[in-house]
């Protein structure tokens, strides 16, 4: 024991302590300068990104969603290769890192297999954004998933559910995607009316009403159509209407439709059918 104390104290008597803490001291300057420049770059940078955009959306024919996607992967590139860089430089302060890079052999081909999910997700990404496949902003169905695109990065697109949750899915595993915010939706509106009303009077009353509302409501694109009887059965007899209409306005004129259609045969004397009262029996 005492020998191996001897020795300790032998190895600790050799080190130039004076050199050895000039060295701590100049790697801690150096280190916190480096993050300190990190930062300041980092949001200069950012800052510069914002206004390019910002010009860009103003001088181009381009929409908020598509700016927004550029915008959004801009910064996600420039945020991972200023990380990366001083990483490197911060790891230099304490060893040779080109040395290990050239010389990891084994170790880089590990690394490889290991990066070929990074890479196909990163491949992914940018066939989805040449090809617009998606923006940011866009409704969509992917897999399971339905909600509007919040960000589409290198790694993964960013999808928030309409409850509020917000889905992380990685770009490789995009197979097919169903964009609901490309071109106008058709708008498709079954009215009910009682099985002895006139249908030829309904039927004109709720021609009239989509006439009137393509006049007035300018999420109407085409004007809806009347096709005729869907289909009847004891309680109900189904008059089915079929319009066009501004990309996300789809629901607003289908509620607005029913509405107005509803208010006109009620006030044209069409008798619709009486709500359905369930009866659950009492148990004791």
């Amino acid at each position: 024991m005492t020998r191996i104390v001897n020795q300790f104290s032998k190895w600790l008597g050799a080190i130039d302590w004076d050199a050895f803490w000039g060295n701590v001291i100049s790697i801690g300057i150096r280190i916190a300068i480096l993050v300190v420049l990190y930062f300041i770059i980092k949001y200069a940078g950012r800052k510069i990104i914002r206004s390019f955009f910002k010009k860009y959306r103003a001088n181009q024919a381009v929409s908020n969603g598509r700016a927004d996607t550029l915008e959004g992967l801009t910064n996600n590139v420039f945020g991972y290769v200023l990380f990366f860089t001083f990483a490197i430089l911060i790891l230099q302060n304490f060893m040779n890192v080109t040395a290990i890079i050239a010389g990891a052999g084994v170790m880089s081909l590990a690394i490889a297999f290991g990066a070929q999910g990074l890479v196909s997700d990163v491949v992914t990404g940018f066939f989805i954004l040449l090809e617009r496949q998606l923006d940011v902003g866009d409704s969509i169905t992917i897999d399971a998933v339905n909600g509007i695109v919040e960000n589409l990065g290198l790694r993964t697109t960013q999808v928030r559910d309409f409850d509020g949750t917000l889905h992380f899915i990685p770009n490789r595993q995009i197979m097919i995607v169903s964009n609901h915010s490309r071109g106008n939706m058709r708008v498709l509106v079954d009215v009910a009316v009682s099985p002895t009303a006139d249908t030829e009077k309904a039927m004109r009353i709720i021609n009239d009403v989509c006439q009137a509302m393509k006049e007035h409501n300018k999420n109407i694109v085409e004007t809806p159509v009347v096709l005729g009887v869907e289909s009847s059965d004891g309680a109900n007899m189904i008059i089915r209407v079929v319009g066009k209409a501004v990309n996300g306005e789809q629901l607003n004129v289908k509620r607005d439709l029913l509405k107005e259609i509803r208010t006109a045969l009620i006030a044209g004397g069409i008798e619709l059918p009486l709500p359905t009262v369930v009866t659950t029996p009492q148990t004791t």
